[in-house]
């Protein structure tokens, strides 16, 4: 009489079947749940806006900036939208680095994934830069959380995206030191894998948030 197959145990003791869930890792199954449950929450924000915009058609929903105490400028439709376009093309080059850095560590090329990581991670922090400066000339101009309802929803949404970015860069950041003390290699560089997962996330999120607040 055959017995039934005894499923492999590999060297941690732990079987080919315990470690995947679905047909994903443990890691990247949590990845994914993870970025389901935050996913939800800017559906919530972008719900928000798109509600609040909704009840205020046409130019009332931005205000011109003499409603924010300076008279006789431009309105706020004039967000930096050129700089924005810049800043958005920045992150979507930082998501392709991370594609490059991903596809070095499979080859086993840790000095390239050293690069394309270190790209990666001063490409996000202009990002955050270019951002902050944009804060900085939007609250000068006097539009503030509680200004107006489009002041409101515009600093929560592009807030909690910048949020996110800061996250990922310290993310990567981390990723980075451990690449640089020689922890990734080809045939060991799920950690990689899983920060590239978020960060296509969070640049993704963004070019979305970019069309509706930017740009409609």
């Amino acid at each position: 009489m055959s017995q039934a197959a005894v499923p492999h145990i590999d060297d941690v003791g732990q079987t080919e079947y315990s470690r995947r869930l679905f047909g994903y890792s443990p890691g990247k199954f949590a990845m994914w749940l993870f970025i389901g449950q935050d996913a939800m929450g800017f559906v919530g924000l972008i719900s928000t806006y798109i509600i609040l915009r909704s009840a205020h058609p046409g130019v009332e929903w931005v205000p011109s900036v003499g409603d924010f105490g300076h008279e006789g400028q431009a309105g706020l439709p004039h967000l930096a939208k050129v700089l924005t376009g810049v800043n958005t093309f920045i992150l979507i080059c930082s998501s392709y680095t991370m594609v490059r850095a991903l596809d070095a560590v499979q080859r086993g090329k840790v000095g390239a994934l050293k690069g394309w990581l270190f790209a990666t991670v001063a490409l996000g922090a202009t990002f955050l830069g270019i951002q902050v400066y944009e804060y900085g000339h939007l609250m000068h101009m006097g539009m503030h959380m509680n200004a107006h309802p489009y002041a409101a929803t515009f600093f929560m949404c592009t807030g909690f995206h910048g949020a996110h970015v800061l996250g990922g860069v310290i993310y990567l950041s981390c990723i980075l030191i451990g690449a640089m003390r020689g922890k990734y290699s080809a045939a060991s560089h799920s950690p990689v894998e899983l920060a590239g997962l978020f960060w296509h996330f969070v640049d993704l999120v963004w070019i979305i948030l970019f069309t509706i607040v930017y740009l409609f």
